[in-house]
């Protein structure tokens, strides 16, 4: 997996465990909504400051984004539709 990916996978396999949906992760980041699902698809080159702002709001270390993934995992579940819980 190229390291795109590799941000993108972990990016979206930690806002759905946050509970989190694209556009809360965007809100808190000051990030726009449809560059997070980019970033989830690996479709973006991402800044050290874009990683940070992520990072901030999920409450992790930047390396925590790159994280190597095993290739037998699942892709990440999608949220339930619907209105998400709110992360304090």
């Amino acid at each position: 997996m190229d390291v795109r990916r590799t941000i993108g996978w972990n990016l979206r396999r930690l806002r759905v465990d946050r509970g989190l949906s694209q556009e809360r992760l965007a809100l808190e980041a000051e990030i726009d909504r449809s560059y997070v699902g980019r970033v989830e698809r690996g479709r973006e080159n991402v800044t050290v400051a874009t990683l940070e702002a992520f990072a901030k709001v999920l409450s992790v270390r930047v390396s925590e984004l790159f994280a190597e993934i095993d290739p037998k995992d699942a892709r990440p579940q999608s949220l339930r539709s619907g209105r998400k819980r709110k992360v304090s």
